[in-house]
């Protein structure tokens, strides 16, 4: 028997019947459509940063902001996220600050990873936000070795891993599935069915359409939500954290959403999609659905919203104007962080590299 999709708004932005609202405080609230708001407008302007060629390449999250901001938002801060690409919201909702995340995605020397790493590939040890991973799938065991070293350490910490949909094909999920459920590992596989592995549809790359039904191969729990709705997503996140702390083992939560612009800005869903398909997407944009709920209870208004959107403007604005007068990491970065003491031949390469670069 299918899985019935949990959701408690629909896209109306109306409570569904029965539905249960989680314990989330009117701050919460904002703060939630806030984050996701925020999300969005960061996603636009990086965009636009990249086609006039200030930035090499971004990644952006927009239609999927609520499937990732409300997870994010039911942990607690000593559990760890470890995302792919496209989970920045998560970021944000932890407190990774704007400044930081423009520092990674140009490069500079205020830049923690000192330019290593691709554009949209952030880290901090200090909240506990693991190395963002682009090869698909491969930070899902990461994710399963942080949950196993907590119950074994007998702390009550959980890791929560995002993937998209055409992960849950490769290998690494399901060796981390099976694991986790021998050894009832404190871990969230949080799966964003966006319905497009890049330019792959779903049901060209699984047979299996309802994702969440891959968990029943492991014996572990799989519930499917709407990943437009974030308070749906919320609460089932938070059921499945205070399971895992309970020693109960894994959730898979498959989010369906949907990626309502390209996989990054190197690609042109053009070419793959039809743009009905997007139209249909976009009546169900999860800001949209939260923004109506939020005035509809007299929380939030149109006049706070525009107010919002013309802070995030000049934040965004004024947190570009001083990144971009930040310059790149100084070469000796290269040859760093590795080595105890750097050898002979990596000193000769440095000071090669560096008469290259002054003449």
């Amino acid at each position: 028997m299918r899985e019935q999709v949990q959701r408690i708004i629909d896209e109306n932005g109306k409570v569904i019947d029965g539905a249960q609202l989680p314990d989330l405080s009117e701050d919460d609230l904002i703060r939630l459509y806030r984050l996701m708001l925020f999300n969005r407008r960061v996603d636009e302007r990086m965009t636009k940063l990249q086609r006039q060629g200030r930035i090499g390449f971004y990644v952006g999250s927009t239609g999927e902001e609520a499937s990732i901001i409300g997870s994010a938002f039911a942990l607690e801060p000593e559990d760890w996220i470890v995302p792919c690409y496209r989970e920045v919201g998560a970021a944000f909702a932890r407190g990774y600050g704007l400044f930081d995340f423009l520092c990674q995605i140009y490069g500079n020397t205020q830049d923690v990873i000192k330019g290593r790493q691709m554009p949209c590939h952030w880290a901090s040890r200090e909240l506990r936000l693991a190395s963002v991973s682009s090869p698909v799938g491969t930070q899902i065991p990461h994710a399963l070795g942080m949950a196993m070293a907590a119950s074994i350490k007998g702390t009550q910490e959980v890791a929560l891993t995002f993937f998209g949909d055409g992960a849950t094909s490769t290998g690494d999920f399901h060796v981390s599935c099976n694991f986790a459920g021998v050894f009832k590992a404190p871990v969230i596989f949080l799966c964003r069915n966006n319905h497009w592995a890049i330019s792959v549809p779903v049901g060209a790359q699984t047979a299996q359409q309802d994702l969440a039904e891959k968990a029943k191969a492991y014996a572990i729990d799989g519930v499917r939500v709407d990943g437009n709705d974030v308070l749906a997503m919320y609460a089932a996140t938070r059921q499945a954290a205070e399971k895992a702390r309970r020693g109960e083992g894994p959730t898979l939560i498959e989010a369906q959403t949907y990626r309502q612009g390209a996989h990054t800005t190197s690609d042109d869903p053009r070419a793959y999609r039809d743009d009905a398909e997007v139209d249909q997407w976009l009546e169900k944009d999860p800001i949209c659905r939260f923004r109506t709920f939020l005035i509809e209870r007299g929380v939030w208004s149109e006049e706070q919203d525009s107010a919002l959107e013309e802070e995030f403007q000049e934040e965004i604005r004024a947190a570009i104007e001083e990144v971009e007068k930040i310059g790149p990491p100084d070469l000796d970065t290269l040859f760093e962080d590795v080595l105890d003491e750097v050898p002979w031949h990596l000193e000769e390469q440095r000071d090669e590299l560096k008469s290259l670069s002054d003449q």
